[in-house]
């Protein structure tokens, strides 16, 4: 069956892009819908700042005049620059299982890249490391959180059977929260405090952060520290603003813990968390109306599930690996068991990243899932 490749135009097109995902999974018990609203402003030059320095175009494949497939093309500027590439992504990959369309949806990308000298395909990653990247290869079984893509067995066979090879793989933790905070953690703690002159702090409000400029503090420490990962491109002010305004905001601000020191201020940690909104998501359809909004509002401030999300951890990199995250956990694990929270899911993390894992060491848990960006030479 011949695969015909479009390049999205309108805001038609655009609305059969998004949507197309929600159709491929939507009886699927493991995939969380994005919020299509979100995935609108993300895909729009006017709602993204990251189009300062990202170009990217869409592609939908049909057949018989059905959608059967779709990409994005990105080229991140900064990023490339950065790291002395020159490399196109590929990003919110979906196809049928069939060898043909996957095959017309990469060689498009290809094309794309080419076309503006590009000399290497990597992906799946998005506009920035703060979309969701990596396509899934083990742990096709577990719910995926709302920061992370889900996708079916087959996707990583058709990306080997195209000549791709692996460039990096995350791996994600699932960790029981224990009963009571293990004793390392406090005694840890206690010492790493007194050692380095630390003291935690917890923000009170939604007002708190916009007055101080606490949340510019926090996206500029998570640039510092994120700024080695692979593929990190730094966030500019106007990204921050928008992750300020869209993200901070709807946290429940006991589950966000910073670290400063003690003389100065200074932000030198932060640990966010948040009830997971998986769930949630699914029952809303990617949509808040007319009555998804209910849903994650009831998930956020009423009934959470037992699951959290651990989103991120930011460690000032002189401090990184002296134990400054159990004071984090010291502050966190406490309120997590007085919240009822049964386990944990971390967010994904490079499988290199020892420093990162170590932390998890004194928790009940166990890998549970891995995703992998694959790479191909171009031209």
């Amino acid at each position: 069956m011949e695969t015909i490749i479009k390049k999205v135009q309108t805001k038609g097109d655009l609305k059969r892009f998004i949507r197309f995902n929600y159709e491929m999974y939507k009886d699927n018990p493991y995939s969380v819908p994005d919020l299509y609203e979100d995935m609108l402003s993300t895909f729009s030059a006017k709602g993204n700042p990251a189009f300062e320095f990202c170009e990217a175009d869409y592609f939908l494949a049909y057949q018989e005049g059905k959608i059967v497939g779709r990409v994005a093309a990105i080229i991140n500027h900064k990023a490339n620059k950065k790291w002395g590439k020159k490399a196109v992504r590929f990003g919110w990959i979906d196809f049928i299982d069939d060898p043909n369309v996957s095959r017309k949806l990469m060689e498009t990308v290809e094309t794309w890249g080419h076309e503006r000298g590009m000399e290497t395909l990597e992906g799946p990653l998005g506009f920035t490391d703060m979309d969701a990247e990596g396509m899934l290869i083990e742990g096709f079984d577990q719910i995926s959180t709302m920061a992370t893509i889900y996708n079916y067995p087959y996707y990583p066979r058709h990306m080997e059977a195209l000549g791709l090879e692996k460039e990096v793989d995350w791996v994600e933790f699932k960790l029981q929260v224990p009963k009571e905070v293990p004793e390392v953690y406090m005694r840890v703690a206690d010492t790493v405090k007194r050692r380095y002159g630390l003291r935690i702090r917890k923000l009170k409000s939604v007002r708190e952060i916009r007055k101080t400029g606490i949340g510019y503090a926090i996206f500029n420490l998570i640039n510092e520290a994120y700024e080695p990962l692979f593929g990190y491109s730094e966030m500019t002010r106007a990204q921050i603003d928008k992750y300020i305004k869209t993200y901070l905001q709807v946290l429940d601000l006991e589950m966000v813990t910073l670290i400063e020191k003690e003389d100065s201020g200074e932000l030198v940690a932060v640990g966010i968390s948040m009830g997971s909104m998986s769930t949630a998501l699914q029952k809303a359809h990617g949509k808040l109306f007319p009555f998804g909004w209910w849903h994650l509002l009831k998930a956020l401030k009423w009934k959470h599930a037992p699951q959290l999300d651990l989103l991120l951890i930011a460690v000032k990199p002189e401090l990184q690996g002296k134990g400054v995250n159990s004071l984090l956990f010291a502050d966190l694990l406490p309120i997590y068991i007085r919240k009822g929270y049964k386990w944990g899911e971390s967010n994904p993390e490079l499988e290199i990243n020892d420093k990162v894992q170590a932390q998890w060491k004194f928790l009940d848990g166990r890998t549970h899932k891995r995703r992998r960006c694959y790479k191909k030479v171009i031209g």
